[in-house]
């Protein structure tokens, strides 16, 4: 396994959630309100609790982080690295293809809206989290085994430190998510 393998791996989750949309757009679509206009004009005069916001989305997003850094110590590492990999493809197509097969462009210029701006940090963060399980997870595993890597003395330290610092990119993701993206999005859904 290679650091190449995540973003085959993506595209194909990607491409899968594209598919699998389409071919239940009939149920998914109109038989549900997934991004309907109804829930989309309701969204418009919602106010937004950022605090609790960002304390939901800092459980979420730091507790999958940390049940991926555990799962990279174990012989089930890579299977949840290309997992989630593939998931997160899966989803970013389904929700893309959902928001323009019912409003066309501007249901591509609402999911960019709705990304940003925190996938400007989600993203390097989640690259940086797939890469480091999967050296903790060769580091491991690999052929030199677990002594090949102990004999760097600071590699554990080094270790805690990369994960320290993607986990605080993830908190600043939350932040952008919680308190700055609400009003972004609200703000285009009037005018949208």
């Amino acid at each position: 396994m290679g650091r190449r393998t995540f973003l085959p791996v993506f595209c194909v989750g990607l491409l899968a959630g594209i598919i699998l949309l389409n071919i239940g757009r009939g149920i998914l679509l109109e038989g549900t309100g997934l991004f309907d206009e109804d829930s989309l004009s309701r969204m418009k005069y919602m106010t937004v609790d950022s605090k609790a916001l960002f304390c939901y989305i800092l459980r979420k997003r730091v507790g999958r982080l940390a049940v991926l850094a555990v799962l990279s110590t174990t012989y089930l590492g890579m299977v949840a690295c290309l997992g989630l990999t593939f998931w997160y493809g899966m989803s970013a197509g389904a929700f893309l293809s959902a928001l323009v097969l019912r409003y066309g462009l501007k249901g591509l210029v609402l999911a960019v809206i709705s990304l940003l701006p925190q996938y400007l940090v989600y993203i390097p963060a989640a690259i940086l989290l797939l890469v480091w399980c999967e050296t903790l997870y060769s580091c491991i595993y690999g052929r030199g085994g677990r002594d090949a890597c102990m004999e760097d003395r600071g590699f554990l330290l080094k270790k805690a430190g990369r994960l320290a610092g993607i986990t605080l990119a993830v908190t600043a993701g939350c932040l952008l998510e919680s308190h700055i993206n609400p009003y972004l999005f609200l703000g285009f859904l009037k005018i949208f």
